[in-house]
């Protein structure tokens, strides 16, 4: 469903259990990002309603997620920690910045979109190898759960693209975007981070 090009590689999930911390913190902070992304396109898109609607409720579900995360945090007597650079999502942003950057307000609106829709597949696909095979069987089910809401909003974000991209082939910008971030995820995986 998701179409991404090139799976993480499941040994990430090692890297992951040295440092719970680290990715509770990281995934934290993702959360509070993609809030503020849905927020940021509410105020750049305010023209379409439904839009404006799914945002709102995005940004609601994201910082709802932000607390559960900060709660785990919390219950494991851990701490948040400061915000992480994320290098994955300014390669993804960089990329879409020199392939189709300027062009019609449709043209732009569709990068914000598929822009978004990435980050979430991705973090989808992450959350499931977690679901499935990190050893913390709390954690197992907690992102299970998580795992089907970041579905959702995958389809959301590439279904506005589809909707408000006018004269724009959304679904070949697609394909290329995926088959670039096949090639970003070579240098990715080695980190305790969601994306990293």
């Amino acid at each position: 469903m998701l179409g991404l090009k090139l799976p993480t590689d499941p040994r990430w999930v090692n890297i992951v259990e040295k440092n719970i911390e680290e990715i509770l913190t990281d995934h934290a902070y993702c959360e509070q990002k993609a809030a503020s992304n849905a927020i940021s396109v509410i105020v750049k898109y305010a023209e379409y309603p439904d839009l404006v609607e799914a945002m709102t409720a995005i940004s609601i579900e994201e910082m709802e997620h932000f607390g559960m995360v900060h709660n785990k945090i919390l219950e494991r007597g851990l701490k948040l920690g400061f915000e992480r650079k994320d290098p994955y999502v300014n390669d993804l942003a960089d990329h879409l910045r020199k392939e189709n950057s300027g062009g019609s307000r449709a043209n732009q609106f569709v990068n914000r979109m598929l822009f978004a829709a990435m980050i979430e597949a991705r973090s989808c696909e992450r959350f499931r190898i977690l679901s499935e095979e990190i050893n913390d069987m709390d954690l197992r089910n907690f992102y299970r759960n998580l795992m089907e809401s970041e579905a959702r909003h995958y389809t959301t974000f590439l279904n506005f693209a589809r909707k408000y991209g006018e004269g724009v082939d959304v679904d070949a910008r697609w394909q290329d975007f995926l088959a670039f971030e096949a090639t970003l995820m070579s240098k990715y995986g080695r980190s305790e981070t969601m994306h990293g």
